[in-house]
Formats: C-alpha cells, structure tokens, sequence
C-alpha cells in the first residue's frame, strides 16, 4: 500500500455542509483534503432540497396552466410528460454538482473520489477506483450526512419509495400513498397531487405537520382538504397484505387497506454513522448524534462533526454554517454555532416559514410575551398573487418588557422568500421598533412583518 498522505484538514463528506467547510478552510491557507463517496453536493443538491424543489416548481406550473379562468385566461388542458421533467430536473442537478467540483478545483482543495473507512480518530482508508488510498490529518471534519429512515413493516424496494427514488420517477403513479406528513411526505404529496396523482396521506400524529403549531399547519390543511387529498390521522401501518395494499389501523381501531401504485414512506432521516468506521473514533454520542458543543468539538481533540450528523434541525443551511464557522475556528477565529436564529421552511401549499420560538415555546421557556399577527387577507401584494384567501399570515412573537423579538413565523404563498428577513431579525437581535421602523418596500409580502410589528405594539395601520 502507498505511504499515507497528510493534509491539515480532512474533510469526510462533500455535501451542504463539507464542501463549503473545505472551500472556507482552503481560503483560510490551510492544505484541505475532501473524501466523496457520491457525488458532490451531498443529499441536499442531489436528491433531496434541490430537485424536490425543482419538481414543486414544475407541478406548480402544471397547476396553474389550467387555473386561470378567474383572471379571465381561457387555457386548454396542459399535458405531462414526466419523464422529460425528471430529465430537466435532472440537469438542474448536474449542473449544480458540476459546480461544486468547479469551485472545489479553484479553492485548490483536494478531492479524493471514494469511501473512507477510519481505523483511528485521524486516519481513514479511501477505496478509490485506482486502490486504497491512506489519509491522515491534524483535524478531521465529519459531514457524513443523513439518510431516509425505512419502517420495519415497509423495507425500501419495488413500489415502496423513499424520497429519493420519488424524485426520480419515469411515469406519474395514478395512486400515491405517502406515509408521514411531516413536511417531506407534505411537500411530495403536494406536488405529485398537482400534477394529476390521487394522493392519500397516513400519519400516527393527530394533525398533519406536528412539529409546527396549528395555527401554521390550518392552511394547509384546507389546502390539501379542497384539493381531494385523502388523511388518515391517528392512524398506524401495519404493511402490505397479500394483493400488495398498504393496511393501517385507522385513528378507531378499524382495519383499513390502500390501493396505491407506489408508497412513498417519510417517517424521518437518521444521521448516517454506520458503514465508515465512526465506532473506532471514540467520540461521544447523543443518542443516534455525534455530541458537539457550541462550535461543533467532538469529545475527540481536533475531530469535528457538523449537520444533519449532529442533530435537529437538519437543514441544509445549517449545515454549510457550522462548516464554515469550523473552517474558521480551526484558523483561528473566535467562532460560536447558535441554533436560535435558524429558520425552517415547508415548501407545501402554501409555504411556511418558522425562524426563532413560536408563542407556546416562548411562553414553555417562561417569557412573558406580546404577539401581533396580520393576514394575508389585509395584504395588497398578496391579493395581486391570488394568496389573499388561503388563510395565510405573518406573526412576531416579542418578549413583552422589552419588545425583544423571540421568533418570527408566516404561512402563505410565496412566504419562503421572507426567511432571511426573518432569520436576520433575530440573529441582529431585533426589537419590535427595529421591525416597524424599517421601510418596507410597497407592494411586497415583507410589508406584513412591518404590521404584524406594529400589532404587537398595539397601533396596527392596516387592520
């Protein structure tokens, strides 16, 4: 075997949150070594975040092309070829991954195609396709990732999808059960119900998208109830019986099986710490999570771990931003992770956006606190996108001694696009007066944060 290489910096996983880490630690001078055993972009870029986006946009398109009879457009019927959507999709994706290897090449990182295997805390093998490659580093970064979690009952394979296998569909399923409605298993089922699927949705929580309040989940709720989606609530899976149906017991004990052409199963994602040697690292772990403090240390010195590896919430976004503050903290900045400002989207129908702690979170961590809450229905802009009557708002929740804002939540059309806004306010520290002072430009939906603001402080202008 070749003499070992040594970088000062390895970088195990060339998604969300490794590529940028790697990029940011090249910038910093220091030599940078990144392992990918797929391709780069990880799953955010390449089967997950992106090309679902990507067929939400097309089954948006879809939908409306014969839904405009209210504005006065007379359109035909459209058609699909989902194959040929698939295929664009597709190249969205090459396209992206492709540069991603561009500005790896420019940061001069190293690039290692392959699978790594630790035997130690700051040694791994790489099987390439030219042979095993030895790598050894003065700090190793994990950003091994996620992965989509199977049910025992429901073993991915033939019809029974995971989100990545229905994203890469040939042929639109005229039947689609998806199970979870949490908001992969919502925004999927969204999309595939716009493009012309019949959809049913089971889920063991009482509610649809129990991780948000009520108040966020109503609108889509009424969404999916119009559009013919068929929920089973409070209801378990038990499998599949002999004719291949999908059987639950229903939320009143009751048997109940499913015709479905496909079931697409979204019951979560676990962190993927099996398969590349994590056991002979000997760092401590929180439950299925690698255990890192504040800026990302695992128990190991100089051995760190970052994204979906390290717990809730694993989003994409904070992932690229604990890589970073790594990258950085390793040249020797000053550098701290805080999970308080970080902003969640649902891409559903509508959209919903959370940054920061909702008014029952708030008041569980013992604030006392002031909420202002304004419609969509009061909004210019959002009458103009025909998103005026979905049921959709902004709402600020404040501490109520000081105007301190606590979070930031909407639900509406369009509302993903007001997450920075969001996660700005909160990361600056933003009071009440700081939000309802800032000029908002008219007409927008961002108008409805300066209002809800001013409700919070009692002297609304528009409602």
């Amino acid at each position: 075997m070749p003499e070992p290489r040594h970088t000062q910096v390895l970088v195990v996983g060339g998604g969300v949150g490794g590529y940028p880490a790697a990029i940011r630690a090249a910038q910093l001078g220091l030599a940078v070594t990144l392992v990918e055993a797929g391709r780069l972009g990880g799953t955010c870029l390449v089967r997950g975040c992106i090309p679902s986006k990507a067929l939400i946009h097309a089954a948006d398109r879809f939908a409306d092309a014969g839904s405009g009879a209210s504005l006065g457009i007379d359109t035909r019927a459209p058609t699909l070829d989902l194959a040929k959507t698939i295929g664009w999709k597709d190249g969205i994706v090459d396209r992206l991954s492709n540069g991603v290897a561009g500005l790896l090449a420019r940061a001069k990182v190293d690039v290692v195609a392959g699978s790594a295997t630790f035997s130690d805390g700051k040694t791994c093998t790489v099987e390439t396709a030219d042979g095993p490659i030895t790598l050894t580093a003065e700090h190793v970064i994990l950003a091994t990732g996620s992965e989509p979690v199977a049910l025992p009952m429901l073993a991915f394979g033939g019809k029974i999808l995971s989100s990545t296998e229905a994203l890469s569909m040939a042929a639109l399923p005229t039947r689609l059960a998806v199970v979870g409605a949490g908001y992969i298993g919502l925004e999927l089922g969204i999309a595939f119900r716009k493009l012309g699927a019949e959809v049913t949705i089971v889920e063991t929580a009482e509610r649809i998208l129990p991780r948000y309040d009520a108040a966020l989940s109503r609108p889509v709720r009424r969404w999916l109830d119009h559009n013919k989606v068929a929920l089973h609530l409070g209801a378990n899976v038990t499998g599949l019986d002999g004719a291949g149906r999908l059987t639950l017991e229903t939320a009143n004990k009751q048997p109940l099986a499913l015709e479905a052409d496909a079931i697409l199963v979204t019951v979560g994602r676990r962190p993927r710490t099996q398969g590349w040697g994590l056991e002979t690292m000997a760092v401590d772990m929180d439950g299925l999570f690698v255990k890192v403090d504040d800026q990302c240390r695992t128990s190991m010195k100089n051995v760190w771990a970052v994204g979906d590896l390290v717990g809730e919430p694993m989003l994409a976004h904070k992932a690229s931003a604990q890589g970073v503050m790594v990258a950085e903290i390793i040249a020797g900045h000053r550098r701290h992770f805080d999970n308080g400002s970080v902003a969640a989207i649902c891409f559903t129908e509508p959209e919903i956006v959370s940054a920061g702690l909702s008014p029952d979170e708030a008041v569980a961590a013992g604030e006392e606190i002031v909420t202002g809450q304004f419609p969509f229905s009061a909004s210019g802009r959002a009458l103009t996108l025909e998103a005026g009557d979905t049921g959709g708002f902004v709402r600020v929740v404040a501490r109520k001694r000081d105007g301190r804002v606590l979070g930031i939540q909407a639900v509406g059309r369009g509302v993903a696009e007001l997450a920075g806004e969001f996660a700005h306010a909160l990361a600056m520290g933003a009071a009440l007066d700081d939000i309802a002072g800032t000029i908002h430009v008219h007409p927008t939906l961002g108008e409805a944060l300066g209002e809800a603001a001013l409700l919070a402080r009692g002297h609304g202008l528009n409602i």
